[in-house]
């Protein structure tokens, strides 16, 4: 019976650990990176309000590995750190065509630019559309900024620009195949 258990648990350790690392397939492991984070946000993505003076514009991102089947993606920046008891939502992109392997910087503007056609941004904790870049209170410890791209099993979400983050975030959730993160830090 123990030997059954062990084996089992084995399995089933097995089983979550691969979901977690967001396995492709056979071409390798699905990866997000980014040439402008390296750990640390810059004065080029930090929000431009609340205090904060840099050029809020959002960075460059690409990926790789995106698991067979994959129709849609979306990317999300959110900081877990943020003292609200619930975080805060950063930026919420989706709709973006599984063609599309990179954003460009800046893609996040308000005014959707940098963005292929039909991509839609909602409506971040900033109250409005569009990527906010990091402000976290001043003397505060700096805050993780997770950014993730997420590879969805629909073409589109169904949702629009005012969607709030919780119903975009169930809708991934819901839709996921695959995610893949990176984190950086910003202080001040």
């Amino acid at each position: 019976m123990q030997k059954h258990l062990v084996c089992i648990s084995f399995v089933l350790s097995t089983s979550c650990s691969s979901a977690q690392t967001g396995r492709a397939d056979d071409k390798g492991t699905f990866t997000l990176a980014s040439a402008d984070v390296g750990g640390q946000a810059t004065l080029e993505q930090v929000y431009d309000g609340f205090g904060c003076t840099g050029a809020n514009r959002s960075p460059e991102l690409h990926w790789t590995n995106a698991p067979e089947g994959t129709k849609s993606f979306a990317i999300t920046v959110y900081d877990p750190d943020a003292p609200t008891g619930s975080g805060w939502w950063h930026w919420l992109v989706f709709d973006i065509p599984a063609g599309i392997s990179a954003l460009p910087a800046g893609a996040g503007s308000a005014g959707h630019a940098g963005l292929p056609a039909g991509v839609v941004q909602s409506r971040t904790d900033f109250g409005a559309p569009g990527y906010g870049g990091p402000c976290p209170p001043e003397g505060d410890r700096p805050h993780r900024y997770i950014v993730t791209v997420f590879a969805l099993k629909t073409v589109k979400l169904g949702l629009d620009a005012m969607a709030s983050p919780a119903i975009v975030g169930f809708n991934l959730e819901h839709e996921m195949m695959a995610k893949a993160s990176i984190m950086f830090y910003y202080g001040r």
